[in-house]
This record gives structure tokens, sequence and C-alpha cells, in this order.
């Protein structure tokens, strides 16, 4: 489900005209939960298994595993595997995220032992996989309802949407301990028979915290240094409960500068403002694309996604790409797309070459380089911060500094590096910071050792 700008706002005017939402919790000064390390080091790649393939099935996903690998992702969040709702459905095939047995498998994608086989064969690459789980609401026909205190309802006792918009999914109702128990039981079977590495958690601000706090350490018996990914924004969910979470400030600031309604400093402003509010140490899942929004390439343009994608790579957190974005895939995914069957189209790498070498070039630069991966981010000053986003990750004896043009014109200035040694273009040699030149979207690695 969309938890970004244009949700977010509509929850809002909910909230409004229904009650006004307690004020956020003030976490700034703890620490935030740890993440495993192969979260910290991982490169998050996401799945919707009936349009990523021809077969449009989990052996669809098996069969490219090797791709994949080759690739330089490390974690695959598959988008919800269950049975998707018929009743008050939308378009032809529904929405995935309206789930009828969270236990069950959509048989069009094949059966829970092909589920097993996937997984299997991508643990044995190395790879590691999440399922996404919706929490918050189910389908109308959902086999919970027969049990229909398990749903939230109106003064006259019929069940109701989470918002009016959402009127394919019932609310689910967390004051009412025995659906806790139903869903944390659900979540351990998943970790348990299917050897899971984690969960993505749909619209988990919409649960109530204490739920994520209280189901969290039977997630983390279950099974060792599981991940919990959280689709929302909400520094509390990152003290005790999830790993990491979505960096929707940032993506909506990444979109306004670059369809130009906001200058490139932005981007830092709005950085600089979520890390003061969220715990010490808040991990966040960066990224330009995903199956709720419109496509990256089509909102700018192709060698803007691509300086979006070296930007997502470059920044602190964990970066996320969407199926398809490897070979410049412009199929839409978000509704109403997502409630049919449009296929990624892989031939399109024919006319995008550039996209698959590029990404595989960022996967190897983070997975070489131990400061992109875990280094402290410092930003720095340029000639035109209006256009050019300047910043040093620094860590593990070396300093990474990363510039990159988010306009469409050639920048030529200097970039202020911080005191110390000199820096070399990676790749290429002695640089000048004091000259440098990028092509419209272009970006720049420099390197740097410290002691």
């Amino acid at each position: 489900m969309r938890i970004g700008r244009v949700c977010v706002l509509a929850l809002v005017a909910l909230w409004a005209v229904v009650a006004a939402p307690p004020p956020a919790k003030d976490v700034s000064g703890l620490a935030a939960r740890v993440a495993p390390d192969w979260v910290r080091d991982g490169v998050i790649y996401e799945i919707n298994t009936r349009t990523f393939s021809p077969a449009g099935n989990f052996a669809g996903v098996t069969a490219k595993l090797d791709e994949l690998k080759k690739t330089g992702v490390t974690i695959l969040w598959l988008m919800p595997v269950h049975p998707s709702g018929v009743a008050k459905h939308k378009g032809t095939y529904g929405s995935p995220y309206s789930v009828r047995d969270y236990y069950a498998v959509d048989p069009a994608f094949g059966t829970l032992g092909d589920l097993k086989t996937l997984i299997r064969e991508a643990h044995a690459r190395g790879l590691r996989v999440i399922i996404d789980i919706v929490p918050n609401h189910t389908a109308w026909d959902s086999v919970m309802m027969a049990h229909p205190e398990f749903y939230k309802k109106d003064k006259q006792g019929n069940i109701i949407p989470p918002i009016p918009d959402w009127a394919d999914v019932a609310a689910l109702d967390y004051s009412n301990p025995k659906l806790r128990e139903y869903m944390t039981a659900m979540m351990e079977h998943w970790l348990k028979d299917f050897d899971l590495d984690g969960f993505r958690c749909d619209a988990a601000g919409m649960v109530p915290t204490d739920y994520w706090e209280q189901m969290r350490p039977r997630m983390d018996a279950a099974k060792k240094d599981v991940l919990m990914l959280d689709e929302w924004s909400a520094p509390e969910l990152m003290v005790k409960a999830f790993d990491l979470d979505y960096a929707w400030p940032f993506h909506n600031a990444l979109t306004a500068v670059l369809q130009g309604a906001k200058p490139a400093s932005e981007i830092r402003k709005v950085w600089e403002e979520e890390k003061a509010k969220f715990p010490r140490g808040a991990l966040h899942m960066v990224f330009s694309d995903n199956h709720d929004e419109k496509r990256a390439i089509a909102r700018f343009g192709e060698k803007g996604a691509l300086a979006a994608s070296a930007l997502v790579f470059a920044l602190e957190g964990v970066p996320m790409l969407y199926n398809g974005m490897e070979v410049g895939d412009t199929t839409e995914s978000g509704g109403p797309a997502m409630f049919e069957n449009l296929r990624v189209f892989w031939p399109i790498v024919e006319r995008r070459p550039e996209f698959p070498k590029t990404y595989k070039e960022l996967t190897r630069m983070r997975r070489e380089h131990a400061a992109l991966r875990r280094g402290e981010l410092t930003w720095v000053g340029d000639s035109d911060e209006t256009r050019v986003l300047s910043f040093v990750r620094q860590g593990a004896g070396e300093e990474i500094l990363f510039a990159v043009n988010l306009s469409s014109r050639p920048f030529g200035g200097a970039v202020h590096a911080p005191p110390g040694g000199d820096f070399v273009e990676l790749d290429k040699g002695a640089a000048d910071l004091t000259k440098v030149k990028l092509d419209a979207w272009g970006w720049r690695w420099y390197r740097r050792a410290v002691k």
C-alpha cells in the first residue's frame, strides 16, 4: 500500500475529521534498534511475482536468481504471495495487498513447495528472502471473516475499511488480543516453516506501536537476525520494533528536486531534519522507485533516473531497486496498473544497455567500499548547491566523496572537500576539486585514505 506523499496527506485529512492523532513521541535521544549486518550491508530488490517473469510465478523468479546475483542485489523482497480477495476487488486481478488467507499462496504463483524451492535456491546463492505481510487489513472475503470480532466496525456494527479510498479491504482491530496472537503466530509460521529471513510490513504505522514491540521478541526467537522492515516513517517504530523503515521524506524531496520544484539543497535539508527526529543510528531504506509510484524513468527521464539511483547508493541507509529498473523498464506498476498483469518488458535493455552496466557498477561500489555501507555522512558545499549535491562518507579507513548534478545543465565549479589529504577520482586518478566537471545528471566518486 502506498504511504507516500499522496497517501499521507489523505490520512492526515481523515484524522482531522475523525480524531486528532496523538503527538509524536520524542525518541531522538534514544538509540535505534541495531539491524543485522546482512541488512546494513545489503541491497534490496523488490519483486512483483505476477509481473516479474513471463511465467508470472515462483518458478519464474527462481529461474532468474543467477541473473539477480550478478546484478549485485542481496535481499529479495517478494510482494504479497498470498491469494488476493475477489469481493470488492479492484481491476482484473485485485490488489495483492487485499489478502484472503495469510497461510496460503496464490495458486497462480505455484505451490507452497514452489515457494520453498525459491527460498532454498536463493539461500544457496547467498541471497536472503523476505515477504510482504499486510497486517492492517484483509480482503472482504478473507478466511478471517469467520471472526468478525477481529475487525473494526462503525457505530452500526458494520465492518469498515481502514480509510474510505481503500474500499477493497477491511480494517483489522488490534485492540483484540486474539487478533494479535493470530497475526504473531502466523508470522512465526513463515519464519520457522519456510526459513524466511524477515518481513516487509505494509502500512506498519497504521498498526499500534505496542503491538510491534510486543511481537518482536517472538520473531527474534523464531529465527536469529530476522529483518523487520516497516513501510512507514515514524521514529518511535525504530526504537524496539523495526530494523529498517522507508525514507519517504527523502523520496518526496528527491522527486521534487528532479522535477524542478525544489533546489538540490532541499534533499540535504530534509535529510538533516529527519536525522534529528529519529533515534540514534536509525537505518532507512532509500529508493527512487517502487510499486506504488510512477516509474522513476517516467518521472525523471533516463539520465535523471540513473542519477537518482547513484544518489541512493551513495547515501546512508540500505538501497532498494524495484524489478525492471536495471534494464530501464517503463511498465507502470502502481494502481490501477497494480491490479492488472503488466509484465516487466525485459527486452527494452537492447535500447538501454547503459542501465544494467550502471546498476552493476553501483552495487560493485557499495560492495567494495565499506564507507558506503557503514560510513558516517558529512555534507559538503559546492559552487552551485541549487543543482549539485555533495557529501563525504567516512569509515573503514577511507573517505568517499560523492558529487551529483541533479539538473539538465552541465556543471563546472568547485566541490569543497573537508581538510585533509588529496582525493583521487576512483578508477581515474588525480583530481582537482576546484575544477570539477559534471555532465547533466552526471556524478563522480573520489577517495582518500584516512588513519
